[in-house]
């Protein structure tokens, strides 16, 4: 596959996380939604897993406080600074294309896409990761959705009015608290306020 091909599939994909905002987030895990109130000691469990996520993805990612750490390890900044409006940002998508594209593979030590802010320095500030996944890769080889230390990624299907096929998506914010939760895909805390885009370059 082309890389220029890849590309507009990952943009594509990160246009419809971008663009969305929360309508559709309810939608997304209907495949876990069954009307049943969870039992107590269910919600101590899930916080638990939760909290292990979190930490887990800090493990993972502790390295990549520095930038320049995660670039060299083939994350590059796309899509410049991803701003929801009043629902907030999601910020600086750094996206590993071969992690993208790896047959449906998924591993908490692996996210797809490491997430920063911009700050006032000029410099950027860890957020967290976006974990992606196309749902065709992933059933090439599994039955139920998918899911990491027990937290289900939101599902988006087709048809969608960008064409897209079918995909799974899970942001956590390891690095930095989240108001409208750990999991959600726009964070309110978050802003693209400081973000300068670099300079396209002239054709003269």
């Amino acid at each position: 596959m082309k890389i220029e091909r890849l590309v507009g599939r990952v943009a594509l994909t990160i246009g419809v996380l971008a663009i969305s905002g929360s309508g559709w987030a309810a939608s997304a895990q209907s495949h876990d939604s069954h009307g049943a109130v969870p039992s107590a000691s269910q919600q101590q469990k899930s916080r638990r897993n939760d909290g292990q996520l979190v930490q887990a993805v800090r493990e993972a990612t502790k390295d990549f406080d520095d930038v320049n750490v995660a670039i060299g390890q083939n994350y590059n900044l796309l899509f410049g600074c991803v701003s929801g409006g009043d629902f907030g940002a999601m910020g600086l998508h750094f996206v590993n294309l071969d992690k993208v594209f790896d047959d449906g593979k998924l591993a908490v030590g692996d996210p797809e896409i490491v997430l920063y802010e911009p700050t006032r320095n000029g410099g950027v500030r860890i957020t967290g990761v976006d974990y992606l996944v196309i749902a065709a890769d992933w059933h090439k080889h599994n039955v139920a959705p998918p899911e990491l230390m027990g937290q289900l990624f939101h599902f988006f299907e087709s048809p969608n009015r960008f064409g897209l096929d079918p995909f799974y998506t899970l942001h956590v914010w390891a690095w930095k608290g989240n108001p409208a939760g750990t999991f959600g895909n726009w964070n309110p805390d978050v802003s693209c306020d400081a973000f300068v885009p670099e300079p396209t370059p002239s054709s003269n």
